[in-house]
């Protein structure tokens, strides 16, 4: 069966549109708290109170376009959900300032336990069909992906701890994503050497 493809442009709205509108909810609410029923909201708490219904929107119509979700996608929803919503509830932005560290700490978890105790490559399970690599370039690709996991959940608490609400906010909407591509491009040489060709032989 031949799975459907979401326009580049239609992909790109629904992966940063949500992302977008947050970064705009937080700066329209950080002079001017929204106050539902006498409540005030902090500028986290109402941009979050945004974000999470669009983020399920955009996932809700890529999977009506295409009929699947990436499992990362799912886990991550879920924790932005949860998160998400004990913030809202608890009117307490704590959840989701920490629910990077939480997303990057289990990422980090799961690769590691099974390079170092299973002695296998969960990233090969998962991506070994998009990017045809020897079983070696896959335990040092994973190993590499454990350790900048590690960082960015360290980097979040010093962030929005060190740093201040503002600077964890960019970080969160833009800067994780600048990050992790600048993280990739670091590892093309990596993948190259350990490319392997359709007929099987090393590039």
């Amino acid at each position: 069966m031949v799975k459907k493809q979401l326009n580049p442009i239609l992909k790109l709205v629904l992966e940063l549109g949500p992302v977008g509108i947050y970064l705009l909810a937080y700066k329209r609410f950080q002079d001017t708290p929204l106050t539902v029923g006498g409540t005030e909201y902090g500028a986290v708490v109402a941009a979050t109170a945004v974000f999470v219904p669009l983020m399920l929107l955009a996932m809700a119509i890529t999977y009506a376009l295409t009929r699947e979700l990436p499992r990362m996608a799912v886990f991550t929803a879920i924790v932005v959900v949860v998160f998400g919503g004990l913030t809202v509830w608890l009117n307490d932005d704590t959840f989701t300032k920490m629910r990077p560290t939480v997303v990057y700490s289990l990422f980090a978890f799961v690769l590691g336990v099974g390079l170092w105790v299973q002695k296998r490559s969960y990233l090969e399970y998962l991506m070994g069909q998009m990017i045809p690599m020897t079983q070696r370039g896959w335990m040092i690709f994973t190993r590499n992906w454990v350790f900048f996991f590690i960082f960015m959940a360290v980097f979040n608490e010093f962030v929005w701890r060190v740093l201040g609400e503002e600077a964890w906010v960019w970080l969160d909407t833009f800067g994780q994503m600048a990050l992790t591509f600048g993280f990739l491009a670091t590892q093309w040489p990596l993948l190259s050497r350990h490319m392997v060709e359709e007929d099987g032989g090393e590039g």
